[in-house]
């Protein structure tokens, strides 16, 4: 089918979702995949993780700057860090899918391949989901993880003396949109497309239990609003070093950007969020997880007595995204 010139309502739904099935991977726990009303997935010792989030046209994200591409491979990734943040490896994933009518199939195929791209790699499936006809585009997915025999990795874990870490780039994404939004993508593609296509460590997490975590959470509405979630469910203070000395190299990669653009690159690594890294706490005895780079974790700070989070030793100021704000950003979804 030569489907270049076609929009989706060209097509009616039947005709649609063999065209997007035929994109997706079925994944290795896969025993029942789409077909049935509802797939059937391994679940090894008998618990799974499950996770749910939603992109919304304008809210989340603008076509103007998104391909389909980007936007399956953001709604895989956003969903899969959240996985990996209880210390769990993602097995499958479900998507429910809204579309306008005149919206170009290249569209809608490229959002199957983007999902396709982050998650045929891990051998996580895409086993189903739903399509409706609606005023914009919107993508929720829903994901689920095998913890293969181990305990989730909570938020309310940490206790004084652990170690703070952080694995993943910070700042990065803030930078992207920034630039995006004063038309300037050209500036900086690698930084743009950490914002469009963002790259979760989504292996340290289970590392991270393995090594013995004792809290952990992904970073999507930013350093400081994430780690006093983690404060607060453990009941301690998290306070973060100078990230002029943890951050070093983000703060030297995002500063020429900032100054061009009169803007606060450590203000994008304290208060930027969607980089999807991961914050964990670890006992002061436990190793870091260490490999490849992009997964192994930094210290980054300390668990002490009291509440909230300080930077630098002083208490912490950067805000993050909150999605009921008075103040929002259009085409972002946590800014």
């Amino acid at each position: 089918m030569d489907t270049a010139d076609l929009t989706v309502g060209d097509l009616d739904e039947d005709a649609l979702v063999a065209l997007l099935a035929r994109r997706l991977p079925l994944g290795d726990r896969t025993l029942v995949g789409p077909g049935d009303d509802a797939a059937v997935v391994a679940a090894s010792d008998g618990r799974y993780v499950v996770t749910t989030d939603v992109l919304v046209e304008d809210q989340h994200f603008r076509r103007r700057w998104s391909s389909g591409a980007d936007v399956g491979a953001r709604a895989a990734v956003q969903n899969l860090a959240d996985v990996a943040a209880m210390g769990a490896r993602p097995t499958a994933v479900v998507v429910a899918l809204t579309v306008p009518q005149d919206l170009p199939l290249a569209f809608v195929t490229g959002l199957a391949d983007g999902l396709a791209a982050v998650c045929a790699p891990l051998g996580v499936g895409v086993v189903g989901g739903d399509l409706s006809a609606g005023p914009n585009v919107q993508v929720a997915v829903t994901a689920h993880g095998d913890l293969e025999g181990r305990p989730p990795v909570r938020r309310g874990g940490a206790r004084p003396g652990d170690v703070v870490a952080h694995v993943g780039v910070a700042g990065w994404s803030a930078a992207g949109l920034a630039l995006l939004a004063v038309d300037r993508a050209d500036r900086d593609p690698q930084l743009v497309g950490a914002y469009l296509r963002p790259v979760a460590p989504l292996a340290a997490g289970p590392a991270a239990a393995v090594a013995g975590a004792s809290a952990m959470l992904d970073v999507s509405d930013g350093l400081v609003r994430d780690a006093r979630r983690l404060a607060a469910a453990s009941r301690v203070q998290v306070a973060l070093d100078d990230p002029a000395d943890v951050f070093a190299d983000d703060l030297a990669r995002l500063g020429p950007v900032a100054a061009g653009l009169g803007a606060d690159a450590t203000a994008w690594v304290l208060g930027g969020g969607e980089d999807h890294g991961l914050l964990a706490t670890f006992p002061p005895d436990v190793p870091l997880p260490v490999g490849h780079p992009v997964d192994g974790f930094r210290p980054v700070g300390r668990v002490v007595q009291g509440e909230g989070v300080t930077v630098g030793g002083a208490p912490a100021t950067a805000v993050g995204w909150d999605h009921f704000a008075a103040q929002r950003s259009p085409g972002h979804r946590r800014r």
